[in-house]
């Protein structure tokens, strides 16, 4: 049969650091005595003098257990502190009577005090409180200070600790809004563009335009299978935005065919940047509306990404006929005022998104941070940890 070991881990060895801090404030103390004798040149007898002091403290040990737990009782807390000290003092005269009177018991079974003090209980703690009755009282005080400092360091350290987890889950909350806001902006964006779409193959069927209709169905089937592979991302990197667009653009073909055309000018050290998914396509969509459908003639398209410092600097220009006065207001439609809207959210005031008169057509400019996705992923681990370690 096995007895397991019903203390608890961990308690042993605090009994034994407990025992060895009282074993050096009684060897601290007999120096102190041994120190005083002998430069007196008073006759002592060490072994005595030793057991005195370690029995007197190990004695205040067990002692200090009981004050700790008046002081956790009844601390000192300022709304009651004059009730409580008025308590706490007539507790110390009451505890320093109490251990002087173990003490003289314990001196008498061990033998170790003068035949004039052994010969009663009375005559030893009697002399006992004399010699040591105040400096008990200032014992008690001190046990009792300390505990109190201990005990407002664990408060402060629990308000701290709550405080960062409340911090934490605030950050969180708010995290999780920001991106709960960005979902609803990007899933604006996304029936924004299909509805549109879906408009455009809808003339294609009332012109007869069957073959040319199920090819631009076939290339949005295409499209949406990309959109929704990211339906989760926020950010993805430039090279895939521009498969995006690439494959919108495919659709637009079709819609305008020999009128449109396309050029791409990126520069391969920002193909990797972190940038908005569905960002580009609303400012192309732009460019189509009030560049290219608005004339008969042929236009170009040009889109082209270059590092700028710490951002990249996407543009994208039309040689339509531009956009002047309200015309320009009006150029702020859903897409372009929800992609502005989630580059606040994402980069804040370190993003950007103008449009302008590009002479001839229009100009629409993105900036945003030059990063990678996975730098993204990694700042906000990192802000986590931040956090959670202050």
């Amino acid at each position: 049969m096995v007895v397991k070991n019903s203390v608890p881990r961990g308690v042993v060895p605090v009994v034994l650091w407990y025992f060895l801090a009282w074993t050096l404030v009684g060897l601290f103390f007999f120096s102190r005595e041994l120190s005083r004798r002998i430069y007196w040149n008073e006759p002592f007898v060490w072994e005595n003098t030793l057991t005195i002091w370690l029995v007197g403290e190990y004695i205040w040990g067990l002692v200090a257990l009981l004050v700790i737990w008046f002081g956790m009782r009844w601390p000192l807390e300022r709304r009651v502190i004059g009730r409580r000290v008025a308590l706490h003092l007539l507790l110390s005269a009451a505890v320093a009577a109490a251990q002087l009177a173990l003490e003289a018991a314990a001196y008498l079974q061990l033998g170790t005090l003068s035949a004039a003090l052994s010969a009663s209980f009375w005559s030893a703690w009697s002399a006992l409180m004399i010699v040591g009755f105040h400096n008990n009282v200032i014992s008690y005080w001190v046990i009792l200070g300390v505990y109190m400092g201990y005990r407002h360091y664990r408060q402060l350290e629990e308000r701290e600790g709550e405080a960062l987890r409340l911090e934490l889950h605030a950050a969180e909350l708010r995290t999780q809004l920001m991106k709960a806001q960005m979902s609803a902006l990007k899933m604006q964006l996304q029936p924004h563009f299909l509805f549109n779409t879906l408009n455009a193959i809808m003339v294609l069927v009332r012109q007869n335009s069957v073959a040319r209709a199920e090819e631009m169905l076939g290339r949005l089937g295409d499209l949406l299978r990309c959109v929704l592979d990211e339906r989760e991302a926020q950010e993805v990197p430039l090279q895939r935005e521009l498969d995006y667009v690439r494959l919108y653009l495919a659709i637009e073909e079709v819609r305008f065919a020999d009128r449109l055309r396309v050029t791409f000018d990126v520069d391969p050290a920002v193909l990797d940047a972190a940038v908005p998914h569905m960002a580009l396509q609303p400012i192309v969509e732009n460019a189509l509306r009030h560049g290219i459908a608005r004339t008969s003639a042929a236009g170009t398209i040009r889109i082209s990404a270059t590092p700028a410092g710490d951002s990249v600097v996407i543009q994208v220009r039309d040689d339509g006929p531009g956009m002047h006065g309200t015309e320009a207001a009006e150029g702020w439609g859903i897409g372009l005022a929800n992609t502005r809207a989630r580059l606040g959210q994402l980069y804040g005031e370190a993003a950007s998104l103008t449009i302008a008169d590009g002479a001839p057509g229009a100009v629409v400019t993105l900036v945003v941070p030059l990063r990678t996705v996975a730098d993204t992923e990694v700042e906000e681990v990192q802000h986590a940890a931040h956090v959670a370690g202050r």
